[in-house]
């Protein structure tokens, strides 16, 4: 396609569905670069997002931020309120606990599907992680922490094999992002998590299916109970795990 400038010169525009795929590909940037930003806490919860300021940050016009404000809105990271504009969710605190739940469901499932199937490439990976995990904690360093914790247990569930299940946890963790963030808040709490997670690695090394299983379930469910005891709130324990199979 092509038209003339006041000059008489060809102008050559691109074919509209080159146009389509450039905005497209600048959505999905813009669309990543804000979820780090909300990941990395630098948007806390209940953040208003500018669109203009946010276009001028990334380099790109509006288009691509209002298309990346949707998805967003879909994945639960933000929310859009008619003629207020666009905040960074605040996951309620029931909300919350409930993720929560869901997630000690799958860590479990993906956790008894790994051990014994742990590949070399993969074990280095998550050995490499907790290493880094661990020197975090030891320099207090809760925002490198928060990071790496959330790739752990990603990997491991990437690594378990199952799509579906992969796709689902992504989205409940990263909602469950802030929550966590403010879980880890303390020197100590990252000491203490630390400490979970190699503990996890040697279970899954192991190949022990009820032990790797049931060290991530355990994980989960301790961060949803320090979550509540942080909030002034104690729930009962998701299920006992008294005579569950391998639990001696």
């Amino acid at each position: 396609m092509s038209n003339r400038d006041p000059g008489g010169s060809a102008v050559v525009l691109p074919h509209p569905t080159i146009a389509l795929l450039r905005t497209e590909s600048l959505a999905s940037a813009a669309q990543q670069e804000i979820e780090r930003l909300i990941l990395a806490g630098e948007l806390a919860p209940g953040a208003k997002l500018t669109e203009a300021l946010l276009a001028e940050r990334l380099g790109v016009s509006r288009g691509p931020i209002r298309e990346a404000f949707r998805r967003l809105e879909e994945a639960g990271l933000v929310r859009q309120e008619k003629n207020r504009g666009v905040f960074v969710r605040d996951i309620p605190l029931d909300e919350a606990a409930e993720i929560f739940d869901l997630r000690a469901a799958m860590d479990e499932l993906a956790g008894r599907r790994l051990a014994g199937n742990l590949g070399t490439e993969q074990a280095r990976a998550l050995r490499g992680i907790v290493e880094r995990m661990e020197q975090a904690a030891r320099a207090g360093d809760a925002d490198a922490y928060h990071l790496l914790n959330l790739e752990f247990h990603e990997r491991v569930v990437e690594f378990a094999g199952n799509r579906k299940m992969t796709s689902l946890y992504r989205r409940l963790v990263k909602e469950l992002a802030l929550a966590r963030r403010r879980n880890l808040s303390e020197e100590q709490a990252l000491t203490h998590s630390a400490a979970e997670h190699r503990q996890i690695l040697k279970a899954l090394l192991s190949g022990n299916p009820d032990a790797a299983g049931r060290a991530l379930f355990e994980h989960a469910e301790a961060s949803k109970q320090r979550m509540l005891r942080n909030q002034g709130t104690v729930a009962a324990p998701a299920r006992a795990r008294a005579g569950r199979k391998g639990n001696a």
